[in-house]
């Protein structure tokens, strides 16, 4: 099983409508290659029709050699339908494949086996498939009953709690170089506790 992610990032809306036709475009490519395809999570655009983000999850004998085909910088060049008379017809959007997880990873992470609930018939209501997870040291916790096995169900909870890890340790990172610029841009120009000289830097 692999994750995928498109995104519009900070793009405006023809980015989240190219993001929409993407995920349209590798469902066939998907479809032709035999790999099945779920949506795990999604974020709709402002406009009808569009997504500022997709996860799927990937899974067949080609599922690495799609997911990679739809990594890392995509372009759809089209003149904006939103704005008829805007010059710009070059839209960015890009997909993230997340690496598997580190073994270790495994033992930092408390499983819980419980029903699974909601729509799925008589397998769903008797038996014991779902599973949450809940990493210890950060507190994230997912439940996930989208597969038929418990076994699968607690992959897929792996990739996701390393996903989410993977997101809160890249936020604390742009928080850390905002903090630096920040930081630049309040140096105080006058009163210096110490002062250098010349070439040798002395004081």
């Amino acid at each position: 099983m692999i994750l995928l992610q498109l995104s519009a990032g900070q793009g405006p809306e023809e980015c989240a409508l190219a993001v929409a036709k993407a995920l349209r475009r590798l469902l066939t490519e998907a479809e032709a290659a035999r790999v099945e395809v779920r949506v795990l999570d999604e974020e709709a655009g402002t406009q009808r029709g569009t997504l500022r983000s997709v996860l799927l999850a990937l899974q067949g004998e080609r599922a690495e050699t799609l997911a990679v085909a739809w990594s890392g910088s995509l372009q759809w060049v089209c003149s904006s339908p939103y704005r008829p008379s805007h010059g710009r017809k070059n839209w960015f959007f890009g997909g993230a494949l997340f690496a598997p997880p580190p073994a270790s990873l495994e033992g930092e992470i408390r499983f819980e086996t419980l029903r699974s609930s909601g729509p799925g018939g008589q397998h769903v209501n008797t038996t014991d498939s779902a599973v949450r997870a809940t990493h210890l040291a950060s507190g994230i916790s997912v439940k996930v009953q989208s597969e038929r096995s418990q076994h699968a169900n607690r992959r897929l909870a792996l990739l996701l709690i390393a996903r989410r890890l993977a997101e809160r340790a890249e936020e604390a990172d742009e928080r850390l170089r905002a903090e630096r610029r920040l930081r630049h841009q309040q140096l105080e120009r006058g009163n210096p506790r110490r002062t250098f000289r010349g070439e040798r830097f002395v004081e």
